[in-house]
């Protein structure tokens, strides 16, 4: 078809023939094609291409290949080989890849890979990959899964590290990193890799490499591990403490309330101690009041009690001697004036009387008391 009257965007010079036989224009509305933007299309699987206002586009269905796609991977597939190399591709196809096992030596040099996603690392069938030429900038972490690999062609990308699972890769025994920026030390230890034996040699170096990382993150790991632990045992222990020292204050600030209430009851008792004590002592002078008043009584009425008990005493004296004096007048009257004078107990009687009589008759005072009788009756 010769050189094109446009532009085309995404396509290299290598890919220009295989574009002219496998995508042919179809011009629509009589516009007139500038540009012509096939980034992304999987040659020889898409190849419809319309022209738009500003240009042209190549048309897909999907970013994802339904299973006509599958099949037209699947006639790619020659022996054990599927040849992708010079496809543009942006992303790989590993759900279809998964259903050609047979395929275990694939070719996706020459395309516009960036990243691989970690779902291409279950393609465990692989033994030999080809990557070379491409934009990687990383590889996935899962890379150690792909067991069966032996051949690995990372040539011309922009690798600045490797996958430290990449040291698992025991059946690894090729390996091309030439013209990627690697870090210093991988790079010295891929070397060069211009024949086969260096290419062998690089993956050995490389894989001993990639092992003495792991080990270091491995104990990096294990130190990182223990950090934390001894970290996670000291915020632990300051929990306990932090713990600890509520628990106390909780408990000193319980004790002080006990305390306070405990402070608080004492007053309480205290006053109603005082209050008891104050009524004890208006009780006492109370009683000691009315003990003075009735000792104060005593010294009035004493007197007086004494003096009836000796008036009575004095008056049953008197009321006996009258008793005594009229039983001996009624005696001396019967012994004197009666019949019974002469009686023999009334005779000691009269004597007794007889001579009392001249006794008294004897007595000057008596003598004189007749004598104002006798003028009295004159």
């Amino acid at each position: 078809m010769g050189e094109f009257p446009f532009k085309l965007i995404g396509v290299d010079e290598l890919s220009r023939k295989f574009f002219s036989l496998q995508c042919p224009l179809q011009q629509t509305g009589g516009a007139t094609l500038t540009e012509l933007s096939c980034r992304g299309c999987l040659w020889g699987l898409v190849g419809i291409c319309a022209p738009l206002d500003k240009g042209a586009v190549c048309i897909r269905s999907s970013g994802r290949m339904n299973k006509a796609k599958t099949e037209n991977l699947r006639e790619k597939v020659e022996g054990n080989e599927l040849d992708l190399s010079l496809s543009n591709l942006t992303e790989v196809p590993v759900k279809e890849l998964a259903a050609l096992p047979k395929a275990t030596v694939l070719d996706l040099s020459c395309n516009n890979l960036t990243t691989l996603p970690p779902e291409f690392c279950t393609l465990t069938h692989l033994v030999k990959v080809d990557l070379s030429k491409n934009q990687l900038i990383s590889l996935p972490e899962e890379m150690g899964r792909l067991s069966s690999l032996q051949h690995l062609d990372l040539y011309n990308n922009r690798l600045t590290m490797l996958p430290l699972s990449l040291s698992q890769l025991r059946s690894l025994r090729w390996l091309d990193l030439k013209d990627n920026p690697l870090e210093q030390s991988l790079a010295k230890a891929a070397g060069d890799c211009l024949d086969e034996k260096q290419c062998k040699q690089c993956a050995a170096r490389v894989l001993q490499h990639m092992k003495v990382l792991q080990e270091e993150a491995d104990k990096e790991r294990e130190r990182r591990l223990l950090r934390e632990k001894e970290l996670e045992k000291k915020r632990e222990a300051k929990q306990r403490e932090k713990e600890a020292k509520e628990r106390e204050a909780q408990k000193k600030k319980k004790a002080e309330e006990k305390e306070k209430k405990r402070k608080e009851y004492q007053a309480q008792m205290a006053a109603l101690a005082a209050q008891e004590q104050q009524k004890k002592k208006k009780e006492e002078k109370k009683k000691k009041a009315s003990q003075n008043q009735d000792k104060k009584k005593p010294s009035v009425s004493v007197l007086p009690a004494k003096r009836s008990l000796c008036s009575r005493l004095f008056s049953w004296i008197l009321r006996l001697l009258l008793l005594l004096i009229v039983g001996a007048a009624g005696v001396i009257t019967v012994c004197q004036v009666t019949e019974l004078r002469k009686e023999p107990f009334c005779m000691p009687i009269n004597l007794y009387v007889h001579d009392t009589v001249s006794w008294a008759q004897g007595l000057e005072v008596v003598q004189q008391v007749i004598q104002k009788i006798s003028d009295l009756q004159a």
